[in-house]
């Protein structure tokens, strides 16, 4: 993992080194340099849930099929019961899923 995380951060130009040397502290383990990382690691999930729900918010406000938001034929059969049942469903087989990785 930390070498993954330091060749992708070395390979930015004019930036990757002085990321690296900040990520890490140096080239010495200690203090400092440990809690950067668990801080960095805590925080990471609470990053990707956010820009999560910042998608579904402003991308599927107007659906993934009119992103743009479009004016579209007001005469079409909606298709809410649909994706309301997909989706609970869809919501349902994931918490089953991960209530089984938790207690298993």
């Amino acid at each position: 993992g930390a070498t993954v995380i330091t060749n992708l951060l070395s390979a930015i130009p004019y930036l990757g080194e002085i990321m690296v040397l900040w990520l890490w502290g140096g080239f010495a383990v200690d203090n400092p340099t440990l809690t950067r990382f668990f801080t960095i690691h805590f925080l990471l999930p609470f990053l990707l849930s956010g820009l999560i729900i910042f998608h579904l918010i402003f991308l599927h406000e107007t659906g993934s099929s009119n992103p743009l938001g479009t004016p579209i034929d007001n005469d079409k059969i909606p298709f809410y019961p649909y994706f309301l049942t997909k989706d609970l469903l869809g919501y349902f087989i994931f918490f089953v899923l991960f209530i089984i990785l938790i207690l298993y």
